[in-house]
């Protein structure tokens, strides 16, 4: 069953690549703690009002940093921990449910040489990365 998931897995990989998907993971918990800081920093230096002023200056910084961090999604994707690996397995393997093929490389030729399933598949992909990732999309520069 695992080269199975690495064959999807590297399916994924080679269709964000080749169409040059990047993402950007939100990193809220990151942003909130920059916030909170500040508000409490702020708080020490100026009272209530510095808590106030703190944590506005601390929502914005976080929110510029955490921003706009996009990264390759085939990067992302051979980061996935095991449960998710088989999540994304399981969603894209509904599409490839009628193929028979004996290595990565194989599947890969397969899907990259339908149009149809080749945009089904990169579809489970999008749909897996905004709603189980909760990424931000962004396609070529």
């Amino acid at each position: 069953m695992a080269p199975r998931v690495d064959d999807v897995m590297r399916l994924c990989c080679e269709i964000s690549a080749h169409n040059d998907i990047k993402v950007a993971v939100k990193n809220s918990a990151k942003g909130a703690m920059l916030a909170g800081g500040s508000a409490f920093v702020g708080g020490m230096l100026g009272g209530p009002p510095g808590i106030a002023v703190g944590g506005v200056v601390g929502s914005l910084l976080g929110s510029w940093l955490t921003s706009g961090q996009f990264r390759p999604l085939p990067q992302i994707l051979m980061e996935l921990p095991p449960a998710q690996q088989q999540k994304l397995y399981r969603d894209v393997m509904a599409i490839l449910s009628g193929l028979d093929w004996t290595d990565a490389a194989q599947l890969v030729a397969m899907v990259m040489g339908s149009a149809t399933l080749q945009q089904q598949v990169t579809a489970a992909l999008l749909n897996y990365i905004t709603k189980e990732l909760r990424a931000e999309v962004r396609y070529r520069d």
